[in-house]
């Protein structure tokens, strides 16, 4: 299950200051977002420049390029695909050149009527150079400023266009916006350190440079940020439900971050807590499925009165699984990734915990792995209810019919897996657990409801949309 990007953007009210190491740090912290690809634009009181290249944070950036991109306002994006291949043409930021100067913008999320907009722009004569809906965006944003020629009043306009999820930052000239969907599907925060304005898909990048959480970008606000920070309202007629995508709390986010106020690792450890009560089992011991279930192993942990302890070994070094070109390889490829501690694990019983099963060929595997490490009985504990439905907003998870819940009843997928005893934590427990009302939570992959209309076009499509 990939989420698509981190996005981050600062502004230094001093034009002497240099802010691309802040975005530097600030999208190492946010890494886990994505891996595919990394880049930075800055303005210098003269011009945009922009650097980008494939692979890791630290792999991108080296001394030489980060030279070439000075300035005391810059915006920066990791990227995993959801919507176009992984290449360099699909890296962002995008910049485009117009009469005014550049345009350049990072985006997370997924514009679902995008291939709609991209016929009209290209009609109007617009080229492009990718096959992302974030070029799509910058091209729309073009087109509309040379109308307006006001930035706020052209995001405005492009928002009565764009269906889907959208979290953004972008820098004209000397000026930096960020916006948020009318749903509020993507997170985006604003931080402040000293003379610094920060924006960033996740508070962490404000930890890493000292930067304190303010509060988050409401969702249908633009933040306009250049001498003073301004705040403007999409143009929305009927207020739409907030929907804060509920798997950023179960699964993307890093624990450490805060998002809409609510801290991620509380959050999971009451998932935790919630399933020990909902699905207690006798066992010796809890144990998670690294990393993302630690935080909810423990709040089970404690809740039962069970100890906890590894039974996994996460090899953080090992590239990503997904680009394996066949399922056999995909599914061998489970043990570069996972390593089982043998004496921790014979002859026990174990409750081990995820934070969510999508295919469930990843937890087949696993199980598999300690079943022949010696494990006696294996109670599987899920954070999340079944998935039943695919994402449309931007998390390339699954079709519905790879979706292992979609059409098969718990008993079965227990019998699958090969585990002893499954509980998948109820919706209620779930929404509880984040402290949100559910009526402002997008839970479209668990009930099959969404929080806008999905076009016929799209819920046919048979693959990943990446």
């Amino acid at each position: 299950m990939r989420d698509k990007c981190g996005i981050l953007g600062v502004y230094s009210y001093k034009k002497s200051v240099n802010v691309s190491n802040q975005i530097y740090y600030g999208l190492y912290a946010l890494q886990h977002r994505g891996q595919e690809s990394a880049g930075i634009s800055t303005y210098n009181n003269e011009k945009i420049s922009t650097f980008r290249g494939m692979g890791l944070v630290c792999d991108v950036f080296n001394k030489n390029n980060m030279e070439c991109i000075e300035g005391n306002i810059g915006i920066g994006h990791v990227r995993y695909s959801t919507t176009g291949k992984s290449k360099i043409e699909n890296s962002q930021p995008f910049s485009t050149e117009f009469d005014s100067g550049t345009i350049a913008i990072a985006h997370n999320g997924d514009i679902i009527n995008s291939s709609e907009i991209k016929n009209k722009l290209e009609k109007l004569g617009y080229k492009f150079e990718s096959t992302t809906d974030s070029e799509i965006i910058c091209h729309l944003l073009k087109e509309e400023y040379s109308k307006t020629q006001e930035m706020a009043d052209a995001i405005r306009n492009i928002t009565k266009t764009l269906l889907g999820s959208y979290s953004i930052v972008i820098l004209i000239n000397n000026n930096l916006f960020a916006v948020r969907d009318p749903h509020g599907i993507k997170p985006l925060s604003i931080g402040k350190k000293e003379d610094l304005t920060l924006v960033a898909s996740e508070t962490v990048a404000f930890d890493v440079v000292g930067a304190e959480y303010l509060r988050d970008v409401e969702p249908g606000e633009i933040i306009h940020i250049n001498k003073q920070l301004k705040s403007y309202k999409l143009p929305i007629a009927d207020k739409p439900r907030k929907a804060h995508c509920i798997f950023e709390y179960i699964y993307f986010a890093r624990p450490d971050s805060i998002l809409e106020g609510i801290p991620v690792y509380d959050v999971r450890l009451n998932i935790g807590r919630a399933l020990s009560r909902e699905f207690p089992a006798d066992a010796d011991v809890v144990m998670p499925i690294p990393d993302s279930a630690i935080t909810a192993a423990i709040g089970y942990s404690r809740e039962s009165g069970l100890g906890y302890g590894e039974g996994l070994i996460k090899n953080r070094y090992v590239g990503r699984t997904f680009i394996m070109p066949t399922q056999e390889e995909r599914e061998s490829s489970v043990k570069l990734k996972m390593n089982p501690i043998k004496t921790e694990l014979k002859d026990k019983s174990i409750i081990l915990v995820d934070d969510s099963i999508v295919r469930g060929t990843t937890s087949k595997s696993l199980v598999k792995l300690l079943r022949e490490a010696g494990v006696k009985e294996i109670h599987l504990r899920v954070g999340c209810p079944p998935i039943i439905s695919p994402c449309y907003y931007g998390i390339a998870m699954a079709t519905k019919k790879e979706l292992i819940a979609s059409d098969k009843e718990i008993e079965e997928i227990r019998n699958i897996l090969d585990v002893d005893s499954l509980g998948y934590l109820s919706l209620k427990s779930l929404v509880d657990s984040i402290g949100i009302e559910n009526n402002n939570l997008c839970m479209g992959c668990l009930t099959g409801e969404y929080p806008t209309h999905i076009p016929d076009n799209i819920t046919k499509y048979e693959t990943y949309r990446c």
